[in-house]
């Protein structure tokens, strides 16, 4: 993934006049006052799960974050990533193997704690936590204690759009139901954040958990299907940076990135609101924390606060400065935030005023059980509408050819009768 350059230079500029810290990979700079060692000699390891393009890597001269906790702790760090909350919630339900670390949204947070599926964060061990998070995300909705979340990345959706293809400012929601735009809109490949789309439109909350409000949503985006290209989640950067598509609804962080690839994109926050979301670190429940077996209860131990010393990785001040920097999201930590340019401090699509995230934005929440299967309901039959206009003309075609080979036999053997 290719950093957005304009944030990139003014960024630099902020950190390299910041004596405190270095940009030279190998020298991240951390609370000399945390025993980042303890565990080295240890054959440590942690598995770590995070969305797609969501983390600085190293490549182009940043800051290879998983590479320098490795180095400075001493802990290998098993690395891989998900699509979407759905996606990440399926495979941790399935998977037999334990993830240390993962970065789920707001209400899959909020699900995963009614499942009993986290673990609660010793805070004693994550200090820069209490020292920088932002205190407007503290104990929010989804994790009210705070007991298992440490913020991650914040951001609002948006719509980015082609202005060489669309040549009209783009204002609303509304444009991706815009029929001169058949067949180069891109949407969402997930329910809630598809669903969510209409919800607003209609003037419903994103949350709303009556049955006959849902169906009007979906209802639009079947009616919106015959102009769509496709159903994306990452496959977005291809499309929109490869001049693929002309407009798509997407998280702002990473419209930012996307535009890299294609100066002619701008990005919109419509003007009826949208979805704010925080993505956090959590501890995935690990069931041998009360196993008997004394060996592997330890090790879980071992992992547990092997993982809170990760999440006090990501909130050391470079750390956090030099990751939102490539990644291009709102970022929770003030002291990171402290050291950006006014320029992104005053980006409206990055940092909205408190007015406007109060009246025009609004996040998901952890819907029944219940309302979850009747959305998953709508989904399918979202994804499956068309279907059979699709195959209908085949089917009559086959149906039409069984009759008649069934008359021709029909006919072959009476005459062998009456011969």
């Amino acid at each position: 993934m290719i950093k957005l350059k304009s944030f990139v230079s003014m960024l630099l500029v902020c950190a390299i006049s910041f004596s405190c810290f270095s940009l030279t990979a190998g020298a991240v700079k951390v609370d000399k006052g945390y025993n980042y060692d303890r565990f080295k000699g240890d054959d440590v390891k942690i598995r770590v799960f995070n969305w797609g393009e969501n983390i600085s890597d190293g490549t182009e001269g940043t800051l290879d974050v998983i590479g320098e906790f490795e180095k400075l702790t001493g802990i290998d760090v098993e690395y891989t990533t998900y699509p979407s909350n759905e996606d990440m919630y399926s495979i941790l339900k399935g998977e037999k193997s334990q993830y240390d670390i993962i970065i789920p949204s707001d209400y899959m947070i909020g699900k995963l704690i009614e499942e009993n599926m986290l673990e609660k964060i010793n805070f004693d061990n994550v200090p820069n936590f209490n020292k920088y998070c932002d205190k407007k995300l503290l104990n929010p909705e989804y994790d009210p204690e705070n007991e298992y979340s440490a913020p991650y990345t914040w951001g609002t959706v948006c719509l980015i759009y082609d202005s060489s293809r669309i040549k009209e400012e783009i204002t609303s929601w509304s444009a991706l139901w815009d029929e001169k735009y058949s067949g180069q809109i891109l949407m969402f490949n997930n329910p809630r954040d598809a669903m969510a789309i209409p919800l607003i439109l209609l003037g419903y909350s994103l949350n709303t958990q009556d049955q006959s409000q849902l169906k009007e949503a979906a209802n639009l985006l079947i009616e919106q299907k015959p102009l769509v290209q496709a159903y994306v989640m990452d496959e977005v950067y291809e499309k929109m940076g490869g001049g693929n598509a002309f407009i798509a609804p997407y998280y702002v962080g990473d419209a930012y990135l996307i535009m890299e690839d294609n100066p002619d994109l701008e990005i919109c926050i419509p003007e009826e609101g949208t979805n704010r979301f925080v993505d956090a670190m959590c501890i995935p429940k690990n069931k041998n924390l009360t196993s008997s077996n004394r060996e592997k209860k330890q090790e879980a131990e071992i992992r547990k606060e092997a993982a809170e010393m990760f999440i006090n990785y990501m909130y050391e001040t470079q750390v956090a400065l030099e990751n939102i920097e490539y990644i291009c999201y709102s970022t929770p930590h003030m002291g990171a935030y402290e050291l950006l340019d006014d320029e992104i401090k005053n980006d409206k699509n990055l940092y909205p005023s408190d007015e406007f995230l109060k009246t025009k934005t609004e996040s998901f929440k952890n819907l029944s059980t219940k309302t979850n299967r009747y959305i998953d309901k709508l989904w399918t039959e979202i994804k499956i509408s068309g279907a059979e206009n699709q195959w209908a003309i085949p089917f009559l075609l086959i149906v039409c050819v069984v009759i008649s080979a069934s008359v021709s036999i029909m006919r072959l053997r009476k005459k062998k009768r009456e011969y």
